[in-house]
């Protein structure tokens, strides 16, 4: 098993990335498309995850007026449990961590309840009480 999980740099990954969110978000779990894709994806940083030469999760980052947003992380139903997920909130961070920028800021997410273990491996907490985004129940999440 080769996974590498990549920043993405050309328009045919960004295909790849909006392809699986589409699979994930819109097909899986019936969020209404247009609420997807927003006003927030040329300026955000986009990675995907290559698992055996097969893009198979993407994620994003951005800043905020509230710190630095993680969001948009999705892994196709057949590569989960297989470290996918760990693997893009590592790089992510690890992205985020490499930009001057960042220092200081809070990191924070929006988790779908069960993503929330995922997240907390990182250090991320829980912050507020439960919330609905597209149908969807949610915690806020933060990192220090």
């Amino acid at each position: 098993m080769n996974l590498r999980v990549e920043k993405i740099a050309t328009e045919s990954e960004k295909k790849h990335a909006f392809s699986i969110r589409e699979k994930v978000f819109v097909v899986e779990q019936k969020v209404d498309a247009k609420d997807e894709y927003d006003e927030f994806e040329e300026i955000s940083t986009h990675f995907l995850a290559i698992l055996d030469d097969i893009p198979v999760g993407t994620a994003r980052w951005r800043f905020t007026d509230k710190g630095i947003k993680l969001e948009r992380f999705a892994v196709l139903q057949e590569a989960r449990g297989k470290g996918v997920g760990q693997a893009l909130v590592r790089e992510v961070l690890n992205d985020i961590n490499s930009v001057s920028a960042s220092k200081g800021k809070m990191k924070y997410l929006h988790a779908q309840l069960t993503a929330v273990p995922l997240y907390s491996k990182f250090g991320f907490e829980k912050v507020g009480e439960i919330f609905e985004e597209c149908n969807i129940q949610h915690y806020k999440m933060s990192l220090a």
